[in-house]
């Protein structure tokens, strides 16, 4: 009889045993798929319909660039193709180099903005004479040439920034002068602005061969005296680089504001 009944009571607490809460269920229940928001890529600025070439002055001095070429198309004054340029007189920096490296940065932040950018050379191996490289520029058909120099000279003291534009008498780009020194005064107002180094102002020159054969606005940055030592040291840092660079972007892109 205690049996029976020990029976029964165990199989009545199996039978109203209180059911599992809703909270209990979720808790045993097969895990959900939780929805990870996915990063945004950052909004890429409108191409713009420029192109603008870049020229990286000089190359290394282990390429052989002595031979010659005309200083301009049918001219029978021959220059050599290319030089190496000068040297930084504290920092031992090649101008090449520097000229590549400025370049290169200022290439990436143009193409963030939206323009489209040819470089002449992104060695500083590359055997390019300067004919071949405004060549390069019209057959891209670049809208400007913008030609990156450093500068040197006997004078220490000689400091600052220049620009170099042919004069409006040069038999072969002479319709190109006043484009071209507005593009000029652009790129040194802003260039110099962001450097703190003297704006030592445009000048013309119709000697030189990769301006003679250009055709479109053309223009030679002289970034600085690598000769001076102010300048020289500052243009060895890598963070005055970047804003060397940027005050050459913010100049090219005021020019193309008051153009439009």
């Amino acid at each position: 009889m205690l049996c029976a009944l020990l029976a029964g009571l165990v199989l009545s607490g199996c039978t109203n045993a209180p059911a599992a809460s809703a909270d209990e269920e979720e808790a045993f229940a097969a895990p959900r798929e939780i929805a990870v928001e996915q990063p945004q890529e950052a909004a890429q600025p409108p191409k713009k319909d420029i192109l603008v070439a870049i020229d990286p002055g000089h190359q290394s001095w282990e390429v052989d660039m002595s031979a010659t070429e005309p200083n301009a198309p049918g001219s029978t004054v021959m220059k050599a193709r290319a030089t190496t340029g000068t040297v930084g007189r504290f920092s031992g920096i090649y101008e090449y180099a520097l000229n590549l490296d400025i370049s290169l940065r200022l290439k990436e932040l143009l193409e963030q903005q939206g323009y489209g950018v040819l470089l002449t050379r992104e060695t500083n191996d590359t055997a390019i004479s300067n004919a071949e490289r405004a060549q390069m520029a019209n057959a891209a058909g670049a809208d400007i040439y913008v030609r990156i120099h450093a500068n040197g000279s006997e004078d220490a003291g000689a400091s600052g920034a220049l620009a170099l534009v042919p004069s409006a008498e040069n038999a072969y780009v002479g319709q190109l002068s006043e484009q071209s020194a507005s593009l000029a005064g652009h790129i040194l107002r802003a260039y110099c602005s962001a450097t703190g180094f003297a704006d030592l102002g445009i000048q013309v020159n119709d000697t030189m061969t990769g301006i003679n054969w250009s055709q479109c606005p053309v223009m030679i940055l002289e970034m600085g005296f690598m000769t001076n030592q102010h300048d020289d040291l500052a243009m060895a840092e890598d963070s005055f680089r970047q804003i060397m660079a940027e005050g050459i972007a913010e100049g090219i892109d005021t020019y193309f504001e008051e153009a439009s």
